[in-house]
């Protein structure tokens, strides 16, 4: 029988962490990261094991509303036969973390579990024919860890000492932090927020529920910046301008722009109106970045050759080698690297941003929406940049 579950939203907010937290985390993270690729490994072996068996093949043969109830026999038969489960590979990575005795130390016993759940939900995917493959995490691309509950582990609590009674001015950054009385306690590791008490977004998630905490971070302008993400129960603030209005709105999606028509009010409102492309600098940055991977790995392309274009012979640049090759990466290629990822970062934020406005423009003439099925990934497929962004989660229409 499945749990009851309950509506939930995300409270960010940023951490103050010094060089021997910063070394502390990346060291937690380094072991997670391992821990998961570990358990993604086995997981995959077992799914395979899984699809091999007779009682999988048995059940695939079957079709027909008449064998649902033993094809699904069938497939939890092979599940268990291979110990293909949630609860399996948590406990397949708590042993591994106990033999490797420094992941142990690293990481909470939440935490661990928390992983083989992560790497079970990817490799079911596959199973289920839901996604083709899975990824195995680099240290760049393991961006986050959580809980469990906000009991134990990974929690937000009260700080022990007393509140500082004085509150100093909005622009005041000092005073955000001395005036916090929250603490993010991790396994004897302790963190401050930087809260902002005169945010009505920040309030309303302290005020609420908290079901468990995520930490994760950012490269933001070539730094890194630690975030604790809180998982509330409950509905998250709304917005006074951001009103919802009861009725029915129908919608027309096009390439670049979306047309509707309410009970009172008709228009064509653009994605990701005047969102800025950064296709210059991006441009530039990448050609930096080529003249730099050709400097330090002269062997891993092919010699320049000349070709005629008119009447005139142009040198041309030699193509990557094919095979297995070792890169070295220098630091200048990593700051440029790091520069467009930045880039890249904001023009996606300043699109978010924009369609998150035009999702809250299209609620206030209604909640109730009717449109035809379009393909939006065949348009990205056949249009390229001009096909539409696509729309943030819009969980209140119904």
């Amino acid at each position: 029988m499945p749990r009851n579950t309950t509506p939930s939203f995300v409270t960010e907010i940023p951490l103050v962490v010094k060089s021997v937290d910063n070394r502390e985390l990346e060291a937690r993270f380094h072991a997670g990261q391992q821990l998961l690729n570990a358990v993604l490994g086995e997981a995959l072996i077992r799914m395979e094991l899984v699809r091999s068996s007779e009682p999988y093949l048995r059940a695939k043969k079957l079709k027909g509303e008449n064998n649902k109830a033993s094809r699904k026999k069938l497939f939890e038969e092979a599940r268990k036969l291979y110990r293909f489960s949630d609860y399996e590979l948590q406990d397949f990575a708590t042993l591994t973390a106990k033999k490797s005795k420094w992941i142990e130390y690293k990481l909470d016993a939440q935490v661990i579990q928390k992983l083989a759940t992560r790497a079970f939900k990817a490799v079911e995917r596959v199973l289920l024919g839901k996604a083709k493959k899975i990824r195995f995490k680099s240290l760049d691309r393991f961006k986050s860890v959580e809980g469990k509950t906000n009991k134990q582990g990974l929690r937000w609590s009260l700080r022990q000492t007393k509140r500082v009674e004085t509150i100093g001015k909005k622009s005041d950054y000092r005073n955000k932090i001395k005036c916090s009385e929250y603490v993010l306690s991790w396994a004897g590791l302790e963190l401050e927020p930087i809260i902002d008490w005169f945010d009505p977004v920040i309030a309303h998630g302290l005020n609420s529920p908290i079901k468990y905490c995520r930490l994760v971070w950012r490269r933001l302008n070539g730094k890194k910046r630690w975030f604790i993400q809180l998982v509330n129960e409950g509905l998250p603030y709304q917005k006074p301008k951001n009103y919802v209005t009861e009725g029915l709105v129908g919608l027309d999606l096009n390439i670049s722009n979306i047309a509707f028509v309410a009970d009172n009010k008709a228009g064509l409102l653009p994605f990701a109106d005047k969102v800025p492309t950064f296709e210059k600098e991006i441009k530039a940055t990448q050609r930096k970045m080529q003249r730099t991977q050709r400097m330090h790995n002269p062997d891993n392309y092919e010699p320049d050759f000349e070709k005629k274009v008119g009447n005139k012979k142009v040198i041309k640049k030699g193509k990557v080698r094919k095979g297995k090759k070792t890169w070295n990466n220098a630091k200048n290629y990593i700051k440029l690297r790091h520069k467009k990822a930045n880039l890249e970062r904001r023009k996606a934020s300043y699109a978010k941003s924009q369609n998150r406005g035009l999702v809250n423009e299209l609620l206030r003439h209604g909640n109730n929406f009717k449109t035809e099925n379009v393909s939006v990934k065949g348009w990205q497929k056949r249009y390229g940049k001009a096909s539409p962004i696509r729309l943030v989660e819009m969980s209140q229409v119904s």
